[in-house]
């Protein structure tokens, strides 16, 4: 098998310190979390931003202080940038990949999310992912669901997304598919030839559908974004959940991606065109 590249999400969108007081927020503090994660194994660090208040921000002022502070604190690792979110305006969100990351996020389809609504309208997307690919940046593509899957593949018969397609299968969000091997197992199989695919299991399925995706030969991502707990009543950090996604690859026999072998296997633009804005 290929080595698994290992992505950790350090914050998300919903996490407050009040939930984990070690949750990071600030500039400083993401810097800190992505050297970590970094150290124990991670390849990739998924970024969402906080103001100085802990809430979400899209403002790209403060956008490229996070971006900057994680690349002089850990240059060797590839930032890939949330678009996604609740409260901003689409339009804001997307702004984000003109500060140039390696990745960021592609959300498909519009879906509740828990109690609140997760919007990506059609057009707006379709014009994100068509500046993605002028600017260089590669698309993670988050699919929540069985239908996702059908509106991203039509977005590439229409030219707008670029081989090799890289999937994030997203399970266990209350309005998405349930966080189960069924699940999983079905998606993958109906994956496009060559497609490049990491797990994400939201909460105490974490592990569990992390360490089934490893053994089926994706890749996979931890992170105090996906859940806050190591186990039952400890509070995690981004480096322990990492170590422990590690652990797991190794007894697989799965090698740990370097970044500098991530960005092959993911085939990732050059480095002088995502250079730092």
């Amino acid at each position: 098998m290929n080595p698994i590249v290992i992505t950790a999400a350090l914050n998300g969108p919903i996490a407050t310190k009040a939930d984990h007081p070690g949750l990071p927020t600030s500039p400083e503090e993401m810097a800190l979390a992505a050297e970590g994660a970094y150290k124990a194994g991670a390849a990739i660090v998924h970024v969402h931003v906080r103001d100085e208040k802990g809430f979400p921000t899209v403002e790209l002022t403060r956008v490229k202080q996070v971006l900057d502070a994680i690349r002089e604190r850990v240059p060797e690792v590839l930032i890939q940038l949330s678009t996604g979110g609740i409260e901003p305006a689409y339009a804001d969100r997307a702004r984000q990949v003109e500060l140039l990351p390696r990745m960021a996020s592609l959300n498909p389809c519009t879906m509740t999310f828990g109690l609140a609504e997760f919007r990506n309208p059609p057009k707006e997307m379709r014009k994100l992912a068509a500046r993605m690919r002028e600017l260089g940046v590669k698309p993670e593509l988050e699919i929540y669901d069985y239908g996702h899957l059908d509106v991203v593949m039509s977005m590439f018969k229409e030219g707008l997304l670029a081989e090799p397609l890289q999937f994030s299968i997203v399970l266990g969000v209350a309005g998405g598919a349930a966080a189960t091997p069924h699940n999983l197992c079905n998606i993958v199989s109906n994956l496009p030839k060559g497609a490049i695919w990491q797990v994400i299991a939201i909460g105490r399925a974490n592990l569990p559908l992390t360490t089934i995706g490893v053994a089926m030969g994706g890749n996979a991502r931890t992170g105090l974004e996906d859940t806050l707990y190591l186990r039952k009543g400890e509070l995690a950090d981004n480096a322990s959940l990492v170590a422990r996604l590690v652990q797991v690859a190794k007894v697989l026999e799965r090698s740990i991606a370097t970044p500098e072998e991530a960005t092959k296997l993911l085939q990732l633009p050059s480095v002088q065109s995502a250079a730092s804005v």
